[in-house]
């Protein structure tokens, strides 16, 4: 696979030309007309009520007239920060276990973003996931209604990962500052960014809300997961995920310990001590910033915010979130 571009996808609103046929829409066009937001490393873009950086709008955009749904694609969803990385690593090696060992594993040489391609941020674009065999392993932060059309009918899964939103927003903002190292963020400006709902992908209540509710009218079809279930409890949330991929553990694989070297494996502290994800990085050329391989893994801990939040923006943003999903049914 072509290296794979990660949560990175800044560019100004007209950095690329225009490569739309006439039957499709010129996204320079529709996007000069946009509102637009500064306060993070660059503009945030806002279209369908959701925020986007320019060059992940711009994929979006031509999205339906370049990437046709299969029914046999598996699409991992995510609020930025959300643990997309976990999840790309535990079903890229749940999906494909009969096809390498623990040995000769991908994941020793690559990032679990390169293996898992980015629906709207791929170097190789909309072409390059397009021509990949099926069955296709696609990751993508897109909200839901903002899907290319053709998700819901194709029959494709869907697994979608939240977390905590303190967490979350603690994991963007130091993320945030590791691209910007020049001018980073501090972490009042961008909580109220982020309270105000204006960050990439956001607001997050929205993103959450959006897969939840397609969740339960299609579970057989969309799978949500919560961050904390798999911290908590590993081994029955691989088991899951493998039944609901198709792929599900046999008692003799469950017998000898074949979902425990899965964890194991995939584990945050074993990613993190593998070479490839200490040392190299992810070039942007567009924003001159390369964000290291390093960034991706953290640390990955459940209640890591207690470090950096004080209490009353906690219960500031514990409140707008538990009004946002008032009647829903998610609790996260």
């Amino acid at each position: 696979m072509a290296q794979v571009q990660c949560e990175v996808e800044e560019g100004s609103v007209n950095s690329s030309p225009c490569e739309a046929t006439p039957s499709e829409v010129c996204p320079e066009t529709l996007i000069a007309t946009l509102p637009t937001r500064e306060g993070w490393s660059t503009p945030l873009i806002l279209y369908k009520k959701f925020w986007f950086r320019s060059a992940a709008l711009r994929s979006l955009i031509l999205a339906p007239a370049k990437f046709v749904p299969r029914h046999d694609d598996t699409i991992l969803a995510t609020h930025p920060k959300s643990g997309t990385t976990w999840l790309k690593a535990l079903a890229f090696t749940v999906a494909n276990r009969h096809r390498y060992t623990f040995a000769d594993h991908p994941l020793l040489t690559r990032i679990p973003q390169d293996v898992v391609p980015f629906l709207e941020i791929t170097p190789g674009g909309l072409d390059y996931v397009e021509k990949m065999p099926s069955p296709r392993l696609i990751s993508t932060h897109c909200p839901f209604s903002v899907l290319p059309p053709g998700i819901s009918s194709s029959g494709c899964r869907i697994v979608y990962l939240c977390r905590e939103p303190k967490d979350t927003f603690v994991s963007r903002w130091h993320f945030e500052r590791s691209m910007c190292k020049a001018d980073p963020i501090g972490i009042n400006d961008a909580f109220n960014l982020f309270y105000e709902g204006c960050t990439p992908y956001g607001p997050f209540w929205n993103h959450n809300l959006e897969y939840w509710k397609e969740s339960l009218m299609r579970p057989k079809e969309v799978m949500f997961v919560r961050y904390e279930e798999i911290f908590s409890d590993p081994l029955k949330v691989v088991r899951e995920l493998a039944s609901f991929l198709g792929v599900p553990f046999t008692e003799d694989e469950v017998q000898g310990g074949v979902v425990d070297q899965v964890v194991r494996f995939c584990s945050i502290e074993s990613l993190r001590n593998l070479d490839v994800n200490k040392t190299g990085g992810i070039e942007h050329a567009a924003s001159n910033v390369i964000i290291d391989h390093s960034s991706f893994f953290r640390k990955g801990k459940v209640g890591d915010w207690v470090n950096h939040m004080g209490k009353d923006m906690a219960e500031k943003l514990d409140r707008l979130v538990e009004d946002k999903f008032k009647g829903s049914g998610l609790e996260i």
